[in-house]
């Protein structure tokens, strides 16, 4: 009989789960993640959870005060930043992108400790990178622990071309950030999920903010920096919305629990639904993982 490696009975389940989830959705279709954590926290206020940051004159806040629109031109961009730092938590907000040519511009929803630890920061992205019309918008999300400080700082990053026009409408991104691990999701569904290793030094655990911003990226936003950009075209044009934070501030008691990344109430891992969506959209949509870019020194990255 033959003897089967640890773990295969799970990547076939995993494969298995793949192929029913896009069958039963359709080939192009996103699959259900089976678990939504956007329903469970309320959205809230702007001025709820954020203060402007830079570029005040490149905001508008709507009636409400629940949706921001930001823009860059070719004097400045703009940028906000929760008004408490976190320990752990979720990240939210719905995002609209402008269209047309946006080449060298990144809408940004991220969190860092910049400026706390200049030079030995924790970072934790989602960026919108602009492109050239007729090819697609590219999603990226890095993590970086403890910088360097000489410009040498060790990205982790993996990239996306969305299975949507990011354009059109709005699009819900996120970061969970908990103890054990960190997942990226789009719209609920899980894209990456970077965990903490058992040596725990390529895991950031140092408190942190929650930033938006809009600037101009172009040496390498829009394929390695060739595509810049182009002011002809300004202003461009950014909306958030549906801003959502849920977890544990720096100063909460110890007793305070991260958010739950899986139906089962766990905060470490992800039900089977959610790990198939996930296969989904990184075997429909990933065009770039640092671990298997072997032009890097993987001295660097333990964790691959």
């Amino acid at each position: 009989m033959e003897q089967k490696p640890p773990g295969a009975n799970n990547q076939l389940l995993l494969m298995i789960m793949v192929v029913v989830a896009c069958s039963v959705s359709g080939a192009g279709a996103q699959p259900s993640p089976g678990y939504y954590p956007s329903r469970r926290i309320r959205s809230m206020a702007f001025g709820e959870g954020y203060d402007n940051l830079w570029g005040a004159q490149h905001q508008t806040l709507s009636p409400d005060q629940t949706a921001l629109t930001v823009w860059m031109d070719r004097s400045s961009g703009s940028g906000f930043k929760s008004k408490r730092s976190y320990r752990n938590g979720y990240f939210g907000a719905s995002i609209k992108v402008p269209s047309g040519y946006t080449a060298g511009v990144n809408t940004a929803f991220y969190l860092s400790n910049n400026e706390l630890y200049p030079g030995q920061h924790d970072e934790i992205d989602i960026e919108l990178l602009g492109t050239v019309p007729g090819e697609p918008w590219t999603l990226q999300t890095n993590v970086y622990v403890h910088g360097t400080g000489d410009g040498a700082i060790i990205g982790r990053e993996m990239r996306f071309h969305l299975w949507f026009d990011p354009t059109a409408d709005f699009h819900h991104y996120a970061i969970l950030w908990n103890p054990d691990h960190i997942v990226f999701l789009v719209d609920d569904v899980p894209v990456r999920r970077y965990p903490r290793a058992a040596h725990g030094h390529n895991f950031p655990d140092r408190q942190m903010w929650a930033y938006g911003s809009i600037w101009d990226a172009s040496d390498w936003a829009t394929d390695g920096g060739r595509f810049k950009s182009d002011y002809r075209y300004q202003p461009f044009v950014s909306r958030y919305t549906d801003l959502k934070i849920a977890g544990c501030e720096a100063a909460a008691p110890a007793s305070c629990r991260p958010v739950q990344s899986s139906p089962s109430g766990d905060t470490g891992g992800l039900s089977a639904q959610q790990n198939a969506a996930m296969s989904w959209a990184q075997q429909r949509s990933m065009v770039y993982y640092y671990c298997q870019d072997y032009s890097r020194n993987h001295a660097n990255y333990p964790e691959c």
